[in-house]
């Protein structure tokens, strides 16, 4: 089914994007104070609870805004501008909501999809396909019991709703449950360098009990071709959160150059704006963020059709997805840690100074680009361009 409405929408669509700069604007205002703090972005959440941005992909005739994939992915972008860990939980959240469309029943979909406007709720993802520290067993009175451990889940801090998975006979089991349900316990030990706020510590489920309509059964995780467009979407929803760190990176730095930075004593040059190797640097990287941007962009295009293209997806038109997104976030790393680290040649010593904390960008960037190894997403790459290998579907692919 689908997760939007297919109308062109320009004014509803020009509403909501200056709705997510508006909210953009106000966590810079507190970005490099939280990102000291660390912990649950508290009051940045309900920021967004209360916009009904939460609600972007989420069909008008179930109450959402109804727009498109890549409206969603924008807003990704707007908020890792300024703060990464609110782009995380703001795409993560449309990634959960995707995972009930594609793995579950037209019932299921609408169910909780009205339910998440009507309540304005905010999911948490306790989903990890590689950790099979939990497991899943059906009792006598056919609920299913989950028990076990999951790192890793982005958002569970302060949400309403949590996506969890557990191994069921060795194959992944995947269930919706209120967070506050008994036999869950939230850690908050999330205490990496970077991409402070996300929350994604971790989850101990003793004995939490899920109905069977909780567990998302038809078609199920990676149930047919358009159910495997999940992992595509997580990938580009990655994509997107390093191309607005790398943005707001360019553009810190360059606000910095104009305001503090000094041009070297042998340039022969009054300010740094006229210092060549200064410029040719911003040239360089303004260059290769472009080269990103567009290959996201295709990546994003690519994605939404095939996405509307619903069960008549067939795997080769899913491949060539696949391979989009590959190409894209590679792209997407290796320019975002380029600037991540250049723009300090461009800025100065001072630009080191704790308070500028600068220095975030890059710790965002590396932890979240290690989400999956990017060498797998080259090797998909030369697969298909040596062996003309379309990238298998999996979780991670």
């Amino acid at each position: 089914m689908s997760t939007h409405t297919s109308e062109n929408r320009p004014t509803a669509r020009h509403s909501v994007l200056s709705r997510a700069k508006e909210i953009a604007e106000t966590l810079r205002e507190t970005a490099i104070e939280r990102d000291l703090k660390g912990g649950t972005a508290l009051a940045e959440r309900q920021l967004l609870r209360e916009s009904g941005l939460l609600n972007t992909i989420i069909p008008t005739a179930l109450g959402g805004l109804g727009e498109d994939w890549k409206t969603m992915l924008q807003i990704v972008r707007l908020f890792s501008q300024v703060d990464s860990s609110i782009g995380h939980l703001f795409g993560f959240q449309h990634l959960i909501l995707a995972t009930i469309d594609l793995f579950g029943t037209e019932t299921q979909r609408n169910h909780y999809y009205k339910k998440t406007v009507d309540d304005k709720l905010f999911w948490g993802n306790a989903l990890n396909p590689l950790d099979k520290g939990t497991t899943a067993v059906i009792d006598m009175d056919g609920n299913y019991r989950f028990n076990g451990k999951k790192g890793f889940s982005s958002g569970s801090s302060d949400s309403d709703m949590l996506l969890v998975s557990g191994f069921l006979n060795d194959k992944i089991t995947i269930g919706m449950t209120p967070s506050s349900a008994i036999g869950i316990d939230i850690k908050n030990d999330w205490n990496n360098f970077g991409q402070r706020q996300t929350d994604s510590g971790t989850v101990i489920f003793d004995n939490l009990i899920l109905k069977k309509e909780q567990i998302l059964l038809d078609p199920g995780p990676l149930g047919n071709v358009r159910a495997t467009l999940r992992s595509c979407l997580a990938q580009l929803i990655l994509i997107y959160i390093y191309i607005g760190i790398a943005e707001g990176a360019l553009q810190e730095a360059k606000n910095y150059t104009i305001a503090q930075t000094r041009a070297w004593h042998t340039a022969g040059v009054n300010t740094p704006q006229e210092d060549p190797y200064i410029i040719a640097n911003y040239g360089n990287l303004w260059l290769s963020l472009q080269t990103s941007l567009s290959l996201a962009k295709q990546a994003a295009e690519t994605f939404q059709q095939q996405w509307n293209m619903y069960d008549k997806i067939t795997i080769k038109q899913r491949g060539k997805v696949a391979l989009d997104i590959a190409l894209a976030k590679v792209q997407a790393i290796r320019t975002g840690l380029e600037i991540t680290n250049k723009m300090f040649d461009v800025t100065g010593s001072r630009a080191t100074n704790g308070s500028a904390r600068l220095d975030r960008y890059w710790r965002n960037l590396r932890t979240h680009s290690l989400h999956d190894p990017v060498d797998y997403k080259i090797k998909e790459l030369g697969e298909w361009f040596l062996n003309d290998k379309i990238p298998e579907p999996g979780f991670y692919s």
